[in-house]
């Protein structure tokens, strides 16, 4: 039978169908492609905006030297969240694999001098399989690996439907036979004779799922707007179990226009501070942030959960600009997509109000709603141990321990930028998603954001990694099934 055929009630028939086309759903379609199925990848979104948030991240893959080590190390990652042997095995030697296997689709594939040259969890045991990150051409972000898969489906002639939501999968027994989607054409039933793989990203655009789920009650975005849940829902109507949905990757931003948001990176001067709705201090402010975690009180923990407010004077204000401009970070939605771009020296920022200035620290207190005494109190503690060189609260290294003494001061509300949320439909070493039992829904695969592998923390390049890895893996499965 035909792609084009209809049978078995359905409008079409596919050997594999994949939802989403970012790096997950692109290396579905084309790893089952390679086995010599034939496929249909559908996207709810345009062209325009298809592709996840692989179209606007990083766009690297971490390079796996070791896959023994990278067991021991991915295991160390989980901690006390540990994920199944089978699917740590096919982490490992899956991951070793991805460079390689974008060179033979002809990819340019060259390591990151810049960025993630080693790992953020250096300290980790096992962290000495980590050997850098690999990108197109050597250059991060940009669109280049999104690009770069969407011309590798179009070489091969593998239909991307776009402006195609699937509504729903469709299910025979205990196995799932297709999806329902709706299109341009209407509502339609495309059989999927091998299977039908989930890529369809997270859910950190659902507000409900991200109170109910990550506890976080204000965010904004730093991907696509489209990762609302929709194949954690799809994979839940017919059973599927569910897996660490309380972890995830934010970082520190602040809010846009459109509920989207800007990265906060304090790379160039050290004069400033956090403070807490209560005017405190409550924390080491240059603690490296690693893909969502840092390093507190000797134990990994989710950083930042809740907004606070960022603290600076005039000498910080004037060293650059507070939000990295893209040839410097060229990844984010509201960067690459909305054309968002951060003014030089912050003045831009405080005419639109987004940055408050004052003449001194007790007005701009004022002026951002907290007790005056109180952030007077910290930001003259903060300037004597600047002076004596220690931080005996939260131990600041004494070389970025820079004062708050040039005014005008200012303030600037820190809000949780939500990268990645990483729980969804539980699935094995082979991406099959399991039920509530742990057995397998025939049929039914997972890869990408909506399933990733990680349970707790995760170093750099490894959501890209994840879902090229589980994505090849899913789409290979499915299409010798077919």
């Amino acid at each position: 039978m035909s792609s084009r055929e209809v049978g078995q009630g359905f409008d079409e028939e596919f050997d594999v169908v994949v939802v989403g086309s970012g790096a997950a759903g692109a290396a579905a379609a084309l790893a089952a492609h390679q086995v010599g199925g034939d496929i249909l990848v559908v996207d709810k979104c345009d062209e325009a905006t298809a592709g996840g948030n692989t179209r606007v991240s990083g766009g690297g893959w971490w390079v796996n030297r070791d896959p023994e080590r990278a067991r021991i190390f991915l295991r160390a990652l989980n901690g006390p969240f540990p994920v199944a042997e089978d699917v740590v095995d096919a982490w490992a030697t899956e991951t070793a694999e991805v460079s390689t296997w974008l060179r033979e689709l002809g990819a340019e594939v060259a390591m990151s001098g810049d960025y993630h040259t080693e790992p953020e969890y250096h300290a980790v045991e096992g962290s000495d399989c980590y050997a850098g990150m690999d990108t197109i051409a050597g250059h991060m972000g940009n669109g280049l690996l999104h690009g770069f898969l969407r011309a590798a489906l179009t070489d091969r002639n593998i239909e991307t439907r776009y402006e195609t939501a699937a509504t729903g999968l469709i299910v025979e027994g205990s196995a799932v036979v297709g999806v329902e989607v709706a299109g341009a054409d209407g509502p339609q039933r495309i059989g999927a004779r091998g299977g039908v793989v989930l890529a369809t990203g997270g859910f950190q655009a659902d507000t409900g799922m991200v109170r109910d789920y990550l506890r976080v009650t204000d965010h904004v975005l730093w991907g696509s707007p489209a990762a609302t849940g929709d194949g954690h829902r799809m994979a839940q109507a017919v059973g599927a179990d569910l897996w660490h949905m309380g972890n995830m990757m934010s970082i520190t931003g602040v809010r846009g226009d459109d509920g989207n948001g800007n990265y906060l990176a304090l790379w160039n001067a050290h004069n400033y501070l956090w403070v807490d709705a209560d005017g405190r201090r409550f924390i080491d402010e240059t603690t490296s942030p690693c893909h969502g975690h840092i390093l507190r009180g000797g134990s990994y923990e989710l950083f930042p959960l809740q907004p606070f407010h960022l603290i600076f004077d005039e000498q910080m204000r004037t060293a650059g600009p507070l939000s990295p401009a893209p040839d410097v970070l060229p990844v984010g939605w509201n960067l690459l997509m909305n054309g968002s771009r951060w003014s030089a020296d912050n003045s831009a920022e405080i005419d639109r109000g987004l940055i408050e200035r004052a003449d001194s620290i007790a007005e701009l207190a004022e002026t951002i709603g907290l007790d005056t005494s109180t952030l007077q109190r910290t930001v003259d503690g903060y300037n004597a141990a600047c002076a004596q060189g220690t931080d005996e609260h939260f131990g600041r290294a004494p070389e970025q321990l820079g004062p708050l003494r040039q005014g005008p001061f200012y303030a600037l509300r820190v809000t949780p930028l939500l990268g990645w949320t990483n729980g969804g439909p539980r699935r094995d070493g082979r991406a099959r998603v399991l039920d509530t039992h742990g057995a397998v829904i025939p049929g039914l695969y997972a890869a990408g954001e909506i399933s990733s592998t990680y349970s707790w923390c995760k170093d750099g390049g490894f959501h890209i990694g994840d879902a090229l890895a589980f994505g090849r893996v899913a789409g290979r499965d499915a299409a010798r099934r077919a």
